[in-house]
């Protein structure tokens, strides 16, 4: 009787779900959600803090998993370590290193609404064909994907 018991339970253990965080493809990129959230040099409260971030809705690109831990990157390059629970799937992006202009729509030649001075950050959505709508903090304009940090040029966002 133990044995089978025992057997049920692997078996359960073996073909548990597995979370979302454990089905998507890496990298992908996320966004800080924490109003304070620490990346540590490992997936682990017991290894040392390198940075802490104080800066929601910062992106990040995610490169893996263990367990709760997810191994990330922010957009100066710097990887480590961040609690799962302090990051959000909510896409975000950050303005590189030159201006980026909002535009009323997605081309180089469509009126120019805003201007966005570099490390402004912003929601994302409706990206396609190099451009996505940039929401920053109520100012909303279209920006080509390559002037932004944390989403791929050619990327497609409903």
């Amino acid at each position: 009787m133990r044995l089978v018991l025992s057997l049920l339970a692997l078996t359960a253990l073996v073909v548990a779900p597995l979370s979302a965080a454990e089905k998507r493809a890496y990298p992908y990129f996320a966004s800080i959600r924490a109003s304070k959230a620490r990346m540590r040099n490992g997936p682990g409260r017991n290894f040392p803090a390198s940075w802490l971030y104080v800066r929601p809705d910062l992106p990040v690109r995610v490169l893996g998993a263990f367990k709760e831990w997810r191994k990330i990157e922010d957009p100066g390059g710097t990887i480590g370590w961040m609690q799962g629970n302090l990051l959000s799937d909510d896409r975000t992006a950050i303005v590189l290193s030159s201006e980026a202009t909002l535009h009323a729509a997605p081309e180089a030649g469509a009126k120019i609404l805003y201007r966005a001075a570099p490390g402004v950050v912003g929601r994302l959505s409706k990206c396609a064909r190099g451009w996505c709508l940039f929401d920053a903090h109520g100012r909303v304009g279209y920006v080509e994907a390559n002037r932004l940090w944390g989403v791929e040029p050619t990327e497609a966002l409903p």
